[in-house]
C-alpha cells in the first residue's frame, strides 16, 4: 500500500528542543505534516521525531522520503 501524497514539497516547521513530534506517514492527516489518527485501520503508523535543538526542519510532504520524516527530495521524482 502506498501513502497518499499530501503535497509535493516539504513542510517547513519550527521545532522545539526536547519535544517529540509525530509525523504522518499515511498522508491522510488533516493536520499535516503531523498525525491526527487518520491512519487507523491501515498499515501506516506515525513516526516519532525527537528534537535535540530548536530549529527549522523540513518534514516530508510527499510521504515517499527514504530519510523517514524529513524531506530528502523524493518529491522531485513523483
Amino acid at each position: 500500500m502506498k501513502p497518499t501524497i499530501a503535497q509535493k514539497s516539504p513542510y517547513a516547521v519550527d521545532v522545539t528542543a526536547g519535544k517529540t513530534y509525530y509525523w504522518c506517514s499515511c498522508g491522510k492527516s488533516k493536520n499535516q505534516p503531523f498525525c491526527d489518527g487518520s491512519h487507523q485501520g491501515s498499515e501506516f503508523t506515525p513516526k516519532p521525531f525527537e528534537v535535540k535543538e530548536s530549529k527549522t526542519v523540513y518534514f516530508c510532504g510527499c510521504k515517499h522520503s527514504k530519510s523517514g520524516a524529513l524531506c530528502d527530495g523524493s518529491h522531485n521524482a513523483l
